[in-house]
């Protein structure tokens, strides 16, 4: 029994958030306690609906893998956290669940965190040239680069973002920079 005991994947904490069993676990203990979920009968969730990451800055770790996982035939659904710093990989489901490759790469793409045993972890939303990963906190808005067509070369060139301040005009009257007496403007100039 102690065998047993001491097999079992380490959970860090559990909670029912919205309805959901929310887990966390760290990265040693992933690949069993997916294992677990996945083949043990009492769980059974044969099916990863999503994988996503999560940016929070402040945080050492900073970075959040977020597997949401269903059980079709017991219809139960649970989602499992793990952190990372953006350097230690996260270990791969792909094995588990083929479909999470997709994820993966996407979470890579995106964020750039990295999964050890992924077979296929190369960029899935963006150009291959891309710099960077867009979903990160401390991407800029506007990119490092451009892409445009030069008519006169007549190729696609990429170059890097400049931005020219002189030509916005910033009134903060409204969302829509410039626009004035836009539909609901009224309810704001009402008395009483």
């Amino acid at each position: 029994m102690a065998a047993e005991a001491a097999a079992l994947p380490r959970v860090l904490s559990s909670k029912v958030d919205v309805g959901e069993i929310e887990i966390r676990t760290d990265r040693d203990s992933l690949l069993g306690l997916m294992t677990v979920l996945k083949d043990d009968p009492r769980f059974a969730f044969e099916q990863v609906m999503d994988i996503c990451g999560v940016d929070w800055p402040a945080n050492p770790e900073r970075f959040e893998v977020v597997y949401n996982l269903l059980s079709v035939s017991l219809n139960h659904r649970i989602r499992v956290i793990v952190t990372t710093d953006g350097v230690a990989p996260v270990p791969s489901v792909s094995h588990l669940w083929a479909v999470a490759t997709w994820w993966e790469r996407e979470a890579w793409d995106l964020f750039g965190i990295p999964f050890s045993g992924q077979p296929d972890l190369r960029r899935i939303l963006t150009d291959y040239g891309f710099v960077g990963h867009p979903m990160r906190k401390d991407f800029p808005l506007t990119g490092y680069t451009e892409v445009r067509y030069d008519e006169e070369r007549k190729q696609v060139v990429y170059e890097p973002v400049k931005l020219v301040q002189d030509f916005r005009r910033f009134d903060f009257i409204s969302p829509w920079e410039g626009m004035t007496n836009l539909p609901g403007d009224e309810k704001a100039h009402r008395e009483g």
